[in-house]
């Protein structure tokens, strides 16, 4: 299947590059950016060409792999569906529950595949854990503490202006959801806080009656850095497992997906409908924080 990447930012050049050119059922036949220069620098590290125009790009492939700020993202990708092109997205699709709406129509109307990238989604050990949740039920509560520190010299990540703008309810959040809602199910209602820095607290009250609380940041003072998750209920208390991954082997499986669905097989979990629920849900968290009360959905 022949790919065209969107973007040039670090993710595009660690991970979503490296994952199409190495992957044996891939062919990455372009990379456009918005800035030229760059666009024409990741080209030339993997043999490919850079394009100027991204409709022309869209027109030259079968599927396109997007690694650009969401409110870039979605229009793109918008556009990509209604050419028929399969997707392999970031998170969060959009940053408006409208946007999201409208990519994901674009997808069903053309019977396409779609496939969002939750990095812990694609780590075998995770998935195999909430399948086993799954199957389990019987939980009536989660909770999920996000924090990273990405505005420090070393990381290349703090240079993102929309990370900066939107902090860790947009860029961690997603993450956080993708562990609890296909345990604990939609979320009915939300409320939130926000603390020192870019610190966001949410309580997600769920249509199952299970409750979850996600703790969020991006901006977090380096000691205080951690990231696990767990779920509570007539099973007991268990640990979602914190293993080692390498996000392009995440990414590798993400594409393997993507591939399959578009052969006919099954459709990826994490597809661009959960990824429209989960930006239903930090639209409503974000309306949540600011006019301080809960927010119900639907």
């Amino acid at each position: 299947m022949r790919f065209g990447l969107f973007g040039t930012g670090p993710w595009a050049h660690m991970v979503h590059s490296q994952a199409l050119a190495q992957h044996p059922d891939v062919e990455l036949a372009g990379v456009w950016g918005r800035n030229p220069e760059k666009a024409a620098e990741l080209a030339g590290q993997h043999g490919t060409r850079a394009y100027a125009d991204p409709d022309e790009l869209i027109a030259d492939v079968d599927a396109v792999a997007i690694a650009l700020p969401p409110d870039i993202q979605a229009p793109i990708a918008v556009r990509a569906a209604r050419a028929g092109r399969h997707l392999a997205l970031d998170k969060p699709v959009a940053l408006r529950t409208e946007e999201a709406v409208e990519l994901a129509s674009a997808v069903a109307d053309r019977d396409l595949a779609s496939v969002v990238f939750f990095t812990r989604r694609f780590v075998p050990e995770c998935e195999a854990f909430l399948a086993d949740a799954v199957a389990t039920g019987g939980w009536t509560e989660a909770r999920v503490d996000h924090l990273g520190s990405i505005f420090t010299p070393d990381n290349p990540f703090g240079a993102s202006p929309w990370r900066r703008e939107r902090g860790g309810l947009w860029d961690v959040g997603p993450h956080a959801l993708s562990l609890v809602l296909p345990v604990l199910g939609p979320v009915a209602e939300v409320t939130g806080l926000t603390g020192a820095r870019d610190l966001t607290s949410l309580v997600l009250r769920h249509e199952s009656g299970a409750i979850s609380r996600l703790t969020l940041s991006v901006d977090a003072p380096p000691a205080a850095v951690r990231s696990d998750a767990e779920f509570a209920g007539e099973a007991g208390v268990r640990t979602v497992p914190a293993v080692d991954f390498s996000a392009v082997d995440c990414f590798t499986r993400a594409v393997d997906q993507l591939l399959a669905a578009a052969a006919g097989g099954a459709r990826p979990a994490c597809d661009v409908n959960f990824g429209q629920q989960v930006t239903e849900v930090l639209v409503a968290a974000d309306r949540a924080v600011r006019e301080g009360r809960a927010v119900r959905l639907g």
